[in-house]
This record gives structure tokens, C-alpha cells and sequence, in this order.
């Protein structure tokens, strides 16, 4: 039985392609890139329901095609449409370290390993070389620069991340 807690988010359908069935999966996760896994998993009538791919193509940057078994025409594909897009996380856990998508950590509570809670991650801003965290603080807004260096630990189930803080960065 598959468990909603062992589950990670990666994405969600957003629209049938084709007539064939195939559906726009958007996401930023690279998971076909790093693993084999031959099936997604949505919430049917709240349940969670493996789909086989049957096939899958890049569309551009944020959108893979799919192609599930039994996925047939557009009506059928319409089903999915807005639905998240989950794949377990035990997939996930060998995943290499390099090319970190660091907006999947979106929602998560971030903690300095010293210091505790810093508050809950908002946005993330990848387009210099440092990546920046946006972190609600108890209602304040802080810049928390983030590096593969500084995580010490990730739980995808309670959505939290451990960092390890420069010296003086936390105190700001």
C-alpha cells in the first residue's frame, strides 16, 4: 500500500498534449534525469494511484510530456489535469548531489543547526551564483544564502532542512 507520508511532490499535471493522451507534467525536479522509476503517482478519490509511463519527452525547461499506460485520448488525459504528481522517496534517496534543485525546498522549515528555528523557506532566488533562501522569520523576510556545504540534514517527510549557518549570519 502506498502511503501519502512516503510520497514526495514533483510536480503536477497541467494539461493534455495530443490526442494521444500524452499530459504536460510541469516540474523543476529532474527525476527522469536521475532514476528509471517506471511510475507516478496521483491522488484518485483520495487515494494514491500508481501510473506506469508508458513513454516521456522534454517539452522545454519546466514541462515534460507523459504518457501513461491506459491513457488513451484527451478525455481520458483531462482526468489529471491540476493534479500533483508525486514519486516516492525512496527513490529519491540516492539521488546524486550535484545540480541541487533548490526550489523543491520551497515550504520547508529551515533550522541552524546551533541556533533552531529560522523560520519557513517562501521563495527561492537562483539566478546569481549564490543561491538565496527567502525566509518568512516570524513575520520578517531574511536572506539566507544556501550551499549543497551548509545542509546537514533534509526530512522530505516533516518538509524540514538543517543548515549549518556561517558564524554571525543567524545573529542578523
Amino acid at each position: 500500500m502506498i502511503r501519502k507520508e512516503d510520497l514526495f511532490q514533483i510536480g503536477h499535471f497541467a494539461k493534455p498534449h495530443g490526442i494521444k493522451g500524452e499530459l504536460s507534467l510541469v516540474t523543476d525536479y529532474e527525476v527522469f534525469e536521475r532514476t528509471d522509476h517506471p511510475y507516478l503517482i496521483c491522488e484518485m478519490d483520495g487515494i494514491p494511484v500508481p501510473f506506469y509511463i508508458e513513454s516521456y519527452r522534454p517539452k522545454g525547461p519546466s514541462v515534460i510530456l507523459v504518457k501513461l499506460e491506459h491513457v488513451d485520448d484527451p478525455a481520458a488525459a483531462r482526468r489529471f489535469v491540476n493534479r500533483p504528481v508525486y514519486c516516492p522517496q525512496a527513490v529519491l534517496k540516492n539521488e546524486p548531489e550535484k545540480n541541487v534543485n533548490w526550489r523543491q525546498f520551497k515550504g520547508y522549515i529551515l533550522e541552524d543547526e546551533r541556533k533552531g528555528k529560522i523560520g519557513r523557506v517562501t521563495d527561492v532566488d537562483e539566478t546569481t551564483l549564490n543561491v538565496l533562501f527567502y525566509v518568512d522569520c516570524s513575520g520578517q523576510e531574511m536572506l539566507v544564502p544556501v550551499a549543497e556545504e551548509l545542509v546537514c540534514l533534509v526530512d522530505r517527510t516533516a518538509q524540514r532542512m538543517v543548515v549549518s549557518l556561517p558564524n554571525g549570519l543567524s545573529d542578523l
